[in-house]
């Protein structure tokens, strides 16, 4: 929080709440994360953020702690304003309305990055208006809804929110043509996926990484809770393993373990007995090339209580997931390295004779530099 009448400007305030927010992802799934800030003669006075699904919303938050330090004793609320990344609710969910809470403590003037498109909860800009307090709304618009691009997915879909990561070199490699499981990127990126890995309920790879690097896919991320639960494993193949094949899935943790496949392999005698060590085997319907994973994703979230995937195969799935339109963000790490081998596993792959009108397009939602790596993540263009 500041005192410093250098971040004046609207933006600024919404960026501080931006931030705020983002500390609740996860934990508030499904709802969205939200950040709010109180502001009073240009120096932020109070914070909050909605810290979990079920607690109190981002307004409330930041109104409570705005009591607790007795802001109100000292400074006239209607003239403070309030920055909130999403329109303040305006129904009784698991918590009273925020636009009465914001009502009630006589704040003077809210500024609004994203209006709430769920119709349940909107609402909450016209009763402030019609309470006669000042609203503005848009600012920071875009990147107030990328904020709450899973929870629109949420909304509108009945499928996971899947984040997809890559890590490949500057010529965009992902191995050397020998395939041997060597890191691509440095030390802090990986750091970071684990960090991806603590937000997912289940990590999806391709059987070309299962077969090859014998993964764990558990997050090893420093500080987890005790009661941390690992994210499920998701392999997709038509190449099931013996049961008592000697890999870390089966071995270790057979009952948090999947395979998608096709609806014909999902049937064979190899699929009953990875069934019986506690391996679930999934059928998915098939597409004209490969799989149709939606189903897949709608049965985590149906059947498992799912919201975020995070998605590590290689260059055809990471494809597959981006041409059937599954690939809600993509977290792509780029190495400054050149491997240079034309033979060389690329990251997305899988596409022939196709043109630059042809492209799967993205724009860029926020640029990093992990230790010697850039981080770029980004959203579909479909979703601007």
């Amino acid at each position: 929080m500041s005192c410093c009448k250098a971040i004046s400007s609207p933006d600024k305030f919404m960026s501080r709440a931006m931030e705020l927010a983002r500390q609740g992802r996860g934990p508030t799934a499904p709802n969205p994360c939200v950040g709010a800030v109180l502001v009073h003669d240009g120096c932020i006075v109070a914070e909050g953020f909605h810290t979990a699904y079920g607690k109190p919303h981002a307004e409330r938050e930041c109104l409570a702690q705005a009591r607790e330090k007795r802001i109100f004793e000292s400074i006239n609320p209607a003239q403070c304003t309030m920055y909130v990344t999403l329109e303040p609710c305006n129904h009784h969910g698991k918590t009273p309305p925020c636009s009465e809470a914001i009502i009630e403590a006589g704040v003077g003037k809210v500024v609004i990055g994203a209006m709430d498109q769920n119709p349940k909860a909107a609402g909450g800009a016209q009763r402030l208006r019609e309470a006669g307090i000042e609203v503005q709304a848009g600012v920071m618009e875009r990147e107030c809804k990328d904020l709450i691009a899973d929870f629109l997915t949420w909304q509108q879909t009945g499928r996971t929110y899947n984040i997809l990561k890559m890590a490949a070199t500057l010529d965009g490699k992902i191995a050397s043509a020998q395939k041997k499981p060597e890191a691509v990127s440095g030390p802090e990126s990986f750091a970071r996926v684990h960090e991806l890995r603590a937000l997912a309920d289940a990590v999806i790879v391709g059987g070309g990484t299962f077969y090859a690097d014998n993964p764990s896919l558990t997050c090893r991320k420093h500080g987890l809770p005790e009661n941390f639960r690992q994210p499920l494993a998701v392999v997709v193949t038509s190449r099931l393993p013996e049961p008592d094949a000697n890999f870390t899935l089966l071995q270790d943790r057979p009952e948090q373990t999947m395979f998608w496949t096709d609806q014909a392999t999902s049937a064979s005698d190899r699929a009953q007995a990875l069934k019986d060590i506690g391996v679930q085997v999934v059928g998915l319907p098939g597409k004209e090339q490969g799989l149709d994973l939606a189903p897949g994703f709608e049965l985590l979230r149906r059947e498992h209580g799912c919201h975020y995937t995070l998605c590590e195969g290689g260059g055809h799935l990471a494809m597959a997931l981006a041409e059937q339109r599954l690939a809600d963000e993509l977290v792509h790490f780029v190495a400054p390295r050149m491997l240079g081998d034309a033979s060389a596993p690329a990251a997305y792959s899988g596409r022939g004779n196709v043109t630059m009108a042809e492209t799967l397009d993205w724009r860029i939602a926020g640029v990093e530099r992990t230790g010697a790596d850039v981080m770029l993540t980004l959203l579909p263009l479909k979703s601007s």
